[in-house]
């Protein structure tokens, strides 16, 4: 295993974002069984009525999804970033199928996914409309998200493996759904904790996908270098993609080079 020292600015960003999120984690449980007043925040004006840890952590939410729609390429990387002019380096062309073939896997991508979300989603609100789980939970499973999102990045994607085969975080399609998913078990909370998270959370998610729909050759790796292994500067992947990137392409020219000339 890499060193902490030896890796990218952001992939030590992110690890720390997930040590922190686990803090976070740890921090929710325990609340809830030795300060359970913590959670009155989820009230209707429970925001207003005395102070809770969970002020703290909706300023830090409220500010990470500000600073996502802002070109804050110090914070995030240029998978979150890619819709914004500044992320966005023109290939010197582009096959008009692969971009055709790329609008359409988009579109699929972004069915699925968000079928999949719906229906857990869904399986939520009914477990609480049920009685099953009370909004302490709920609050509890948007924590657990809130780690979740970085473990995706890290070190395992479902999403990737199993929806969208995408190659990594700087291709993601829903790279900005982060919020929106997240946050998504406290829309059945009435208040303003509660639903000013979703609403910001769904701002995110509107603007990312009307840049889409207005720039989709921002998002696509066949019209944007800056989403090749060979222009990635963000190494996520902690390099490992680069380095297969790299083996194919030098397996691929002394192939090439190999092959015996023909005279003529």
């Amino acid at each position: 295993m890499k060193s902490f020292k030896s890796l990218s600015k952001f992939r030590k960003l992110y690890y720390l974002r997930f040590f922190f999120r686990c803090f976070v984690l740890i921090m929710s449980v325990l609340l809830f069984f030795l300060s359970p007043l913590q959670f009155d925040i989820l009230s209707p004006l429970g925001f207003f009525e005395g102070f809770s840890v969970f002020h703290i952590m909706w300023l830090f939410w409220m500010a990470d999804m500000l600073s996502q729609m802002l070109p804050c390429r110090r914070y995030w990387p240029v998978g979150s970033q890619k819709f914004l002019e500044y992320a966005f380096h023109p290939a010197a062309g582009q096959r008009q199928d692969g971009f055709a073939r790329f609008l359409r896997q988009s579109r699929r991508e972004v069915l699925t996914v968000g079928a999949a979300w719906l229906a857990l989603t869904l399986c939520i609100g009914a477990a609480y409309f049920l009685h099953l789980l009370d909004q302490s939970i709920l609050l509890l499973i948007t924590v657990a998200f809130y780690v979740c999102d970085v473990i995706c990045v890290l070190f395992w994607c479902p999403f990737r493996v199993f929806l969208m085969k995408n190659r990594c975080c700087s291709t993601c399609r829903i790279f900005n759904w982060d919020h929106m998913m997240m946050f998504s078990p406290l829309v059945f909370v009435p208040g303003f904790f509660s639903w000013s998270l979703c609403v910001v959370s769904l701002i995110v998610l509107i603007v990312w996908e009307i840049s889409f729909h207005v720039h989709p050759e921002r998002f696509w790796e066949g019209s944007n270098t800056a989403l090749l292994c060979s222009g990635c500067t963000d190494l996520l992947c902690g390099g490992r993609l680069r380095q297969i990137s790299g083996r194919y392409h030098t397996l691929k020219g002394s192939q090439q080079s190999s092959r015996p000339v023909s005279r003529e």
